[in-house]
């Protein structure tokens, strides 16, 4: 579902930018803004980047072999890294450079309307492909809102449709301003000012994409509600006497992978156990349904207080890798 949504709000952002990126590109040749010059480029930039987006997407379905046994969803992650970076250099860097070579070197703008026409233009398409993506995240907001939605969300595409387009529509904005401003007062250091504030807005954007990109890369855990739900769905399965630790960890934006100790008592039989676990496994698919790689180990709590308890819990543990 989160995919789905996703590649429609990626689609939608494309379609757009590549006309926009044309249109602003022509009127930068008629009238010398490079105000226009740099949101061409943003354009471009975030055409390529939607680019990547998909590309990553397709790529990370690809089944799980030998060297990738948990499969390859991960890769949607780099490909939005690769985002961040595209933005970051294509987009900021070379506004902001743009941008100070005008206002070292001012020049009047030539028909001034045509600029203005074609950003008065982009601002409403890129209005609307903010709404496309702000429709799609929708049900995966549940009530948060966009900037918590933007730093919790687990799938990349989204956040990064939804940034980009929030960044284009400020960038429009500032461009418009720094023409306007150059038409009225003739002042070509309008435009470039204008430029160098749409590249660090580019910049900023990047930094914001890279940290929580990185994030995602370095590998994070289910969040505090499925990590309450599995808990909830293990401690209510008959036979276990508590759990002694537990790990999660994204394989991919849909894959959740699930690891835990959970304590049996003392003469239950294997078979028993083994029915245990199995239990614990389907109420765990139940309750949180992207934990598809489970792994449960049975032990004997001894003198150890289960996960949630009053005392020692993992930290006795040997084998729950704390410290």
């Amino acid at each position: 579902m989160a995919s789905h949504s996703g590649t429609k709000a990626i689609v939608a952002a494309l379609s757009a930018n590549l006309g926009i990126a044309v249109t602003k590109f022509v009127a930068f040749l008629i009238s010398g803004a490079t105000s226009m010059l740099a949101e061409s480029v943003h354009s471009l930039a975030d055409s390529g980047n939607q680019v990547l987006l998909l590309v990553g997407g397709k790529r990370s379905r690809r089944a799980a072999d030998e060297e990738h046994p948990f499969g390859y969803g991960r890769e949607r992650y780099v490909y939005a890294f690769m985002v961040a970076i595209v933005l970051f250099s294509v987009g900021g860097v070379f506004s902001v450079y743009e941008g100070v070579h005008k206002i070292q070197h001012p020049e009047a703008l030539t028909a001034a309307w045509l600029p203005i026409v074609v950003l008065l233009v982009a601002i409403g398409l890129e209005s609307m492909s903010l709404r496309t993506a702000l429709r799609e995240s929708a049900p995966h907001r549940q009530g948060i809102s966009l900037f918590q939605f933007i730093r919790r969300a687990k799938a990349p595409e989204l956040p990064v449709v939804l940034l980009e387009d929030i960044a284009a529509l400020v960038g429009l904005v500032l461009a418009l301003v720094g023409v306007v401003a150059t038409a009225a007062t003739g002042q070509g250091v309008c435009d470039g000012i204008g430029t160098v504030a749409i590249g660090v807005l580019l910049v900023s954007v990047a930094l914001i994409l890279g940290i929580e990109v990185k994030s995602l890369l370095i590998g994070e855990g289910a969040s505090d509600t499925d990590a309450a739900a599995i808990r909830s769905a293990i401690d209510g399965t008959e036979g276990v006497g508590g759990i002694i630790h537990m790990r999660t960890l994204y394989l991919g934006p849909d894959e959740l992978m699930v690891g835990v100790k959970i304590a049996v008592g003392t003469h239950d039989s294997a078979p028993a156990v083994a029915k245990t676990i199995d239990e614990v496994e389907r109420r765990i698919r139940a309750s949180v349904p992207t934990a598809r790689v489970i792994y449960i180990e049975p032990d004997i709590a001894r003198d150890r207080t289960p996960e949630g308890g009053s005392s020692v819990s993992a930290a006795a543990d040997p084998d729950s890798g704390v410290a």
